[in-house]
């Protein structure tokens, strides 16, 4: 099995009585409500799916991700991991060097060792990141929406925050323990945020010919307002298990990870969070968390090559764009398939959603009919087309 980014498995989860007593400190400290993305990078952070960080980015990291896709100690690493906050706020923290990390609810969950309170050019970080500095791009819209203080440093949780679907919350802990059960050494990762249609499954199906297990490992951070919900994702996996994989062959389990939309650095990123969960092999399709036209189809796919193998430690396994073809009868690609566009079964995301919304039905070249009606259901449910 492989090792986990950095060579050391991250746990920032006190013990019971040591989360007591952080629990009765954190009473007299100033609190930080993060927001949903920032509580899901603190649940990466404290269960080490972000190995081998220990806490929100310090001012050395940031820079040199940004800037160099690397730590400030060469480790590779694509994306920053920071907790933003007001002028106002920035203030009192600095004067008090620790503070309380709560939920959005206000339920204290951590605390935080103050190291660095800085400014950065959020300008040259989405232009880097994202590759663009237009608010119509998710990220960046969200970069710009944060206080403008980053605050830096190790956290400590005392209590995990509530969640649904604990039975498919597993942390990089016990999926390793579940490979290691089921004598698996090769492992392959797949991101997902959407309902898996048939392209999909044919490229998990080809890389499971040539390792021993598949880690399904949906997103159940923040997504877009119009992605399908977690609910109703994991009814079309668990749909799509049932009736047309080796059931001894897949893990299902979810990431609490949020999506980034930043394309080619995501795609890196995803990489090093399942090498993180113990897998060797990691899954990169086309337009790999792209967004809006901000990346080429396969930048995903070319960042790779800005790494060595050895510092990266994970295998990316590279598809082209898959694709139902009429007159194939079957799936392919354009590396298997000559036939034209014009008997080629392809839809976005957005094309599924306004079928669905107008009652229409999904091409089973498409989708599997299971999967279908997991999704008709959802939006007949879904008041008129809101989201499911």
């Amino acid at each position: 099995m492989n090792q986990p980014h950095g060579g050391k498995l991250i746990n920032r989860l006190a013990a019971p009585e040591r989360a007591a007593e952080l629990e009765a400190q954190a009473r007299a400290l100033p609190v930080v409500a993060l927001n949903a993305f920032e509580l899901s990078d603190l649940e990466m952070l404290a269960i080490g799916g972000f190995s081998p960080l220990e806490g929100f980015m310090t001012r050395p990291d940031l820079e040199s991700v940004v800037r160099h896709q690397r730590l400030a100690s060469g480790l590779a690493w694509s994306l920053p991991v920071t907790l933003a906050v007001s002028e106002a706020q920035a203030r009192e923290l600095s004067a008090r060097g620790r503070a309380a990390l709560a939920a959005p609810d206000g339920e204290r969950l951590a605390l935080l060792e103050i190291e660095e309170v800085f400014r950065f050019d959020r300008q040259e970080e989405a232009r880097e990141i994202f590759r663009t500095t237009e608010t119509k791009h998710p990220g960046v819209q969200y970069l710009y929406s944060r206080g403008e203080v980053y605050v830096g440093g190790r956290i400590e949780v005392f209590r995990r925050p509530r969640r649904p679907f604990s039975h498919y919350r597993l942390d990089p802990a016990d999926t390793r323990r579940i490979f290691d059960a089921r004598g698996w050494t090769a492992i392959v990762g797949f991101q997902t945020r959407n309902p898996v249609h048939r392209a999909h499954e044919y490229i998990q199906k080809m890389a499971l010919e040539i390792v021993d297990g598949l880690l399904l490992h949906p997103i159940a951070g923040e997504t877009k307002s119009d992605d399908v919900s977690l609910e109703v994702r994991l009814r079309c996996y668990e749909a799509l298990i049932q009736n047309y994989y080796p059931k001894d062959r897949v893990l299902l389990a979810l990431n609490p990870a949020s999506m980034r939309y930043a394309g080619p650095r995501e795609a890196v990123f995803h990489a090093l969070i399942r090498k993180n969960f113990g897998c060797t092999h990691f899954i990169v399709g086309r337009d790999h968390a792209g967004v809006g036209g901000y990346y080429g189809p396969y930048d995903a796919q070319k960042i790779f090559d800005e790494f060595s193998p050895t510092e990266l430690g994970i295998q990316p396994l590279f598809f082209e764009h898959t694709f139902y073809c009429r007159s194939c009868d079957g799936i392919a690609s354009p590396k298997t398939c000559g036939h034209g566009a014009d008997v080629r079964v392809i839809l976005s995301g957005t094309q599924v959603r306004a079928i669905l919304r107008e009652g229409g039905e999904l091409p089973s070249e498409f989708t599997r009919p299971e999967v279908a009606d997991v999704l008709y259901e959802a939006f007949r449910d879904s008041h008129e087309g809101q989201r499911v």
